[in-house]
């Protein structure tokens, strides 16, 4: 099988763990060169070790603007361009209700969220822009196409990133930069577990267990979503398979965007 990204330079943000790291270890194996973005330097220098010449680390918070031009710069300059980048980084709000919740986190989560992407598409695109084109990926997530309650922050910021996307594919469609969002849902991740910090660690398991099996409940498709399967949503928007496509989001859930599933009664007698 002819590997898709061979000659290919990407970026993913967050990428030393969950799905980021999922993401780069696929496109690794698709024989792209990725460099990894992430604030848990020893993660992500273990990661980068792991697969070999073909990936590199750079440390780096995407809430600072400065810091993600550095990140472009230090792509450009070890690999030799830029065809992909993979917004993903993201922190969660506390889980709370609103009338409880102080918005300390506002900024942080808003910096990380929304200016992460905002900037990493911005700075990868004044690269692609003058090198015939690329793929900008940004993650949000079905909390961003759903209402709910209790994590109201996060779910405000990966709604931005959605029409963020659509906006930025319209504006540099002229360029041939494609821009599109992957929405997962129902992904194994750490980021549920710190949404519930102060919990001790029996409560937080049981947290966890219950929120899990809700989403069992509520996902049409009955077996588990995996990272990979995020990958490869991400890799079909890098891949000239979506040469066509641009200013689309798209649902990595098992269905649970579309509609809870609906139990029909049993019939008494």
């Amino acid at each position: 099988m002819v590997n898709e990204l061979d000659g290919k330079v990407a970026i993913v943000t967050g990428g030393a763990s969950g799905i980021g790291r999922g993401i780069a270890e696929r496109f690794v194996a698709e024989g792209s060169r990725v460099v990894i973005a992430d604030v848990a330097t020893d993660m992500g220098e273990q990661l980068a070790a792991t697969l070999g010449g073909a990936a590199f680390f750079q440390r780096t918070d995407v809430s600072d603007p400065e810091q993600v031009g550095a990140l472009i710069a230090a792509t450009v300059e070890k690999f030799g361009g830029l065809h992909v980048m993979v917004n993903n980084a993201a922190v969660s709000s506390p889980l709370r209700r609103l009338l409880d919740d102080d918005l300390s986190d506002f900024h942080r989560i808003m910096g990380v969220n929304v200016l992460g992407v905002m900037a990493g598409t911005r700075d990868a695109a004044r690269h692609m822009a003058e090198s015939g084109g690329g793929s900008i990926i940004n993650l949000t997530s079905i909390g961003g196409i759903q209402a709910g309650g209790g994590v109201m922050i996060y779910r405000a910021s990966k709604a931005a990133v959605i029409q963020f996307t659509k906006s930025a594919a319209i504006e540099l469609a002229r360029y041939d930069i494609r821009v599109n969002a992957i929405a997962p849902g129902s992904i194994p991740t750490p980021i549920l577990g710190k949404s519930a910090a102060g919990m001790d660690p029996d409560e937080l398991a049981e947290f966890e267990a219950r929120i899990r099996q809700g989403m069992r409940d509520d996902r049409p498709l009955k077996r588990e979503g995996t990272t990979d399967d995020v990958a490869q949503a991400a890799l079909y928007f890098a891949t000239e398979r979506s040469r066509y496509v641009t200013g689309t989001v798209l649902p990595v859930d098992g269905g649970t965007s579309a509609g809870k599933v609906v139990r029909p009664r049993k019939r008494e007698g």
